[in-house]
């Protein structure tokens, strides 16, 4: 990479950019336990302080720290309409050996176990106690071109706390918006130096794009715009996180450029998840992660949208395995509205519901919904493979 190229990614923050994200690593977090255990009452500064220490102890070389996804936008871009809803870590490490991925592990969970409430007998508590007491989920990926690892601290329904260990990753982002890095160690390191004042900011910190160049991702940010590069690389092709930027009144950048981006999504996505069920797992998964507290609201305008991206770009499957997705996208929808009681407040809601008599499919869940003025009515029907059609009239 030239130094003009390093350049144009490297942005440093403003005061109030500075004073933002002081914010977001003193405010007290909770990492909520299951069963008895209590809830972790953390501030960032503080478990990532733990967790370096521990991983310097354990001779795992921390190459730097920084702050990833929705959360590092937001401190950019106060109003941007991503939200906040994420603390995503990412501590730039070194990963010679496989099994250095469970020297990280043993880390992340022992630090937790220090962070426990005073009065708490620690000695008794093992790592695997910790793990199904306090984590969410945990990935380790180690192969020739990415090794990494993430563990996600349990938090209910509010912030997802990810702390991630990156030695390599070809694709460190998805579209433009969401590609900034904040790397943290001044600011850190002034933390723990000094007893300073909480308004008493005169270091400088520096944020990376990994989209490429800064100002314009940052332009594209401001102005709600979509863009990326390469979908094709990005496992599951971005598919998700476009269809959540649409609801979310972000618009393409490009819009000679965006059916074709939208077909590349889509093909990489159907690689991914070839199968309609894990199609499925998937999609609801995301909904869970995303769409959070006053956001459950547009579950089904997200579900909708979904499915008509992928109506509009799918080339790449067979026609019966196009109307599986898409039935299957449909009946999600509905049972959303169903799940969030909101047809008896919508004025003229009517769903035809033609259920195909020549397959059942175990895989689906789905409701018997006749054709009726709110409040809708809901009847149990045995899982069939269905065609719908649903309409706001």
């Amino acid at each position: 990479m030239t130094e003009l190229q390093t350049e144009k990614r490297i942005h440093n923050l403003t005061l109030e950019q500075v004073q933002a994200l002081d914010k977001v690593l003193t405010e007290v977090i909770p990492i909520h336990g299951r069963g008895n255990f209590p809830t972790l009452q953390v501030r960032a500064k503080d478990i990532i302080r733990v967790v370096k220490e521990r991983l310097i102890e354990r001779d795992i070389q921390v190459k730097d720290i920084r702050l990833n996804g929705a959360t590092a936008s937001h401190v950019l871009v106060r109003d941007n309409g991503l939200g906040c809803r994420d603390l995503d870590i990412i501590f730039g490490v070194e990963l010679p050996r496989q099994e250095d991925l469970q020297v990280i592990k043993e880390v992340v969970l022992g630090s937790l176990r220090d962070l426990l409430p005073c009065g708490v007998n620690r000695r008794k508590i093992t790592c695997l106690t910790m793990k199904e007491a306090y984590v969410q989920k945990m990935v380790k990926v180690f192969n020739e071109h990415d090794r990494w690892s993430l563990i996600s601290l349990s938090n209910n329904r509010s912030k997802t706390v990810g702390l991630r260990f990156v030695s390599s990753l070809r694709r460190q982002f998805e579209f433009s918006v969401d590609s900034f890095q904040i790397i943290l160690d001044r600011m850190l390191e002034s933390y723990w130096e000094t007893e300073r004042r909480q308004e008493d900011f005169t270091i400088t910190v520096e944020a990376e794009c990994m989209y490429g160049d800064f100002q314009q991702a940052l332009d594209h940010l401001r102005h709600r715009l979509i863009a990326t590069h390469s979908p094709e690389e990005i496992r599951g092709g971005g598919l998700l996180k476009y269809s959540d930027l649409l609801v979310r009144n972000f618009r393409p950048a490009s819009e000679t450029e965006i059916k074709s981006l939208e077909r590349y999504m889509c093909s990489r996505f159907f690689i991914d998840f070839p199968d309609v069920s894990e199609q499925q797992r998937k999609i609801e998964a995301y909904l869970q992660c995303h769409f959070i507290g006053n956001e459950e609201a547009s579950k089904y305008d997200y579900l909708m949208t979904l499915r008509r991206v992928i109506d509009e770009s799918t080339v790449c499957l067979m026609g019966h395995e196009r109307r599986q997705t898409l039935n299957m996208i449909t009946v999600l929808a509905l049972r959303v509205l169903g799940e969030q009681n909101a047809i008896p407040n919508t004025a003229n809601v009517t769903c035809f519901y033609q259920p195909a008599p020549y397959v059942t499919e175990p895989i689906y869940s789905s409701y018997f919904i006749t054709q009726a003025q709110p409040p809708l009515v809901y009847h149990p029907y045995p899982p069939l493979h269905v065609h719908m059609q649903t309409g706001l009239v």
